[in-house]
């Protein structure tokens, strides 16, 4: 499978499709509608196999310093292959050119149930040198707490 590469074109289709087949996170449809919309403004790349998005990453800019991964998704059938890593590694180039110092992401934060696939989530981010900074109990929902990653993206001094 190759690099990542620039999306332009289907964005809201790609993006619909493969979160639809991920029904273990993604399980509202209005949530789904939602990040399908809204990608089709957004910087996106995927992961490519033959003629099939494997997974793709879309990009908010939060002005000056900041670039946050509105949504990342892969098929199920290429978790574990390799492709969130080159997804986050597009992310972060595409963020460092843009001058960002900081990559962020949310996710589902632990809510003292058994809910494995969102501790993978959260280990993938871990693994990929984000930092838990901050829960938001409130920000989408009270049942549905936020859980907000950064990566420095230059040295800390």
């Amino acid at each position: 499978m190759q690099e990542a590469i620039e999306i332009t074109k289907s964005k809201g289709v790609i993006c619909r499709d493969i979160m639809s087949e991920l029904t273990d996170w993604f399980t509202d449809p209005d949530v789904i509608e939602a990040c399908a919309g809204a990608v089709e403004t957004l910087p996106m790349f995927g992961c490519v196999e033959a003629d099939t998005v494997a997974g793709f990453v879309a990009l908010r800019a939060h002005p000056p310093a900041a670039m946050e991964i509105l949504v990342i998704a892969t098929r199920r059938r290429h978790h574990r292959s390799g492709v969130g890593r080159r997804l986050l590694a597009a992310a972060e180039t595409f963020a460092r050119s843009s001058d960002c110092k900081l990559l962020t992401v949310k996710t589902l934060a632990p809510r003292g149930r058994d809910e494995p696939q969102y501790e993978k989530t959260r280990a993938f981010y871990d693994r990929n040198g984000f930092i838990r900074a901050e829960i938001f109990p409130t920000l989408w929902r009270e049942s549905d707490p936020c859980l907000f990653f950064v990566k420095p993206l230059t040295s800390i001094n």
